[in-house]
């Protein structure tokens, strides 16, 4: 199988080549990536817990999905693409806002990613693909909140900085 590819960017968002998935984390190389949370009508947010045998952060809590656009894919069309791929159900979603971090990893690999963080909304119960997701749960944004201050090693270093960031936007904007 064909390593997939990321699409490096620059800090304007603008492509400036593709390279393998693994190198670009080898490398810390900046590349466009996404992050989808799912609310329910409780506003509780849709988590993840990554698959036992994911080679980066296995087992631990994340958002509802993450991943990285393909070259020629809507930063939309990706996010529901992999959430199907992941969590096997699709909603509508929308990009709220997107972000430059920088996260590495226990073994080496690094995060650098232009992150667009898109919301979308569902209470379906998702169908996961255990290849991808171990579990799920919904948690409130307030729990996530608290439950990180105490229990950070649960959740995914990118996870962290993700939802610091959705958290103040959802403060300022009240959506």
């Amino acid at each position: 199988m064909k390593e997939e590819q990321v699409i490096l960017v620059n800090e304007k968002d603008e492509p400036i080549g593709l390279m393998n998935k693994l190198e670009a984390h080898e490398k810390a190389v900046l590349h466009r990536a996404f992050s989808v949370f799912v609310l329910n009508d409780k506003n509780e947010v849709m988590l993840q817990q990554r698959a036992h045998h994911k080679y980066h952060s296995p087992l631990l809590w994340t958002n509802t999905c993450c991943s990285h656009q393909r070259a020629g894919e809507t930063n939309l069309e990706a996010g529901k693409r992999r959430l199907f791929e992941e969590m096997g159900f699709i909603t509508e979603l929308k990009e709220l806002f997107h972000f430059i971090y920088k996260a590495p990893f226990d073994n080496g690999l690094t995060e650098h990613e232009l992150d667009h963080v898109m919301i979308g909304y569902s209470n379906e119960k998702p169908q996961i693909n255990s290849d991808e997701v171990e579990s799920w749960k919904w948690m409130s944004i307030e729990a996530i909140k608290d439950d990180m201050r105490v229990n950070p090693s649960v959740y995914t270093v990118w996870f962290r900085i993700i939802f610091d960031e959705f958290y103040h936007y959802l403060e300022d904007h009240k959506i």
